[in-house]
């Protein structure tokens, strides 16, 4: 099997984290343009997509082979559904499970079998925004940013405390900055508009502003 991966070096080190099985052959992609070159490819991961019309329409001639993208926010109802999308925010990709969703019952197979050869399981979810830990993670956050808004504590406190008490490998706002803070607020955003307790803290939406 022959899967091409178009990623950045600390997704790469994560997507690898568990090691490799020794049948297939990795090619690891640096820009779009190199994934059309390999005719042969069984898989294409794309752990940079961006949700614009340029970058689909490239993924879409890709097509029928197997096309994974890392899309939290995004579902491939919006996108294509034909793409199979997994949650991979960074620090995502460390452990042996990832959250993807599929709208099309005979691209799970094969899904499965190229997340398997980095010796990962795929816990397949409903194609909504955030998909299960990205959405809990991000209310964390931002319940963090209202705590320390109403001054109940320090950043590094809260850190601390949310660790010890929860054994979680990051604190809240540790985990915003390993993460992106752009990429919580979007998230938070979004699923706000129909539940309105994702409501974006004003000091999350602040500190994101100044981030950019």
């Amino acid at each position: 099997m022959q899967v091409i991966v178009l990623c950045n070096e600390l997704q790469k080190k994560e997507l690898v984290a568990n090691g490799v099985q020794q049948n297939v052959e990795i090619i690891w992609a640096t820009g779009i343009h190199e994934l059309a070159t390999y005719k042969n490819a069984d898989a294409i991961i794309d752990l940079l997509f961006d949700n614009l019309p340029d970058r689909i329409v490239q993924l879409e001639q890709l097509l029928p082979r197997l096309v994974i993208i890392n899309s939290v926010t995004d579902t491939l109802a919006e996108i294509n559904q034909n793409f199979v999308r997994i949650g991979a925010w960074p620090t995502f990709l460390q452990g042996t499970l990832v959250e993807a969703s599929s709208l099309q019952s005979d691209g799970k197979e094969i899904a499965e079998k190229v997340l398997e050869a980095f010796n990962k399981n795929i816990k397949w979810l409903p194609d909504e925004p955030g998909f299960v830990t990205p959405r809990v993670i991000s209310a964390i956050i931002n319940e963090a940013y209202f705590a320390l808004a109403e001054g109940v504590s320090t950043m590094e406190e809260i850190d601390t405390a949310l660790k010890l008490g929860t054994a979680y490998p990051y604190g809240p706002f540790e985990w915003s900055r390993e993460i992106g803070l752009q990429n919580i607020s979007t998230l938070l955003h979004k699923l706000s508009s129909k539940q309105k307790r994702y409501t974006p803290a004003e000091l999350l939406v602040q500190e994101t502003d100044r981030s950019i």
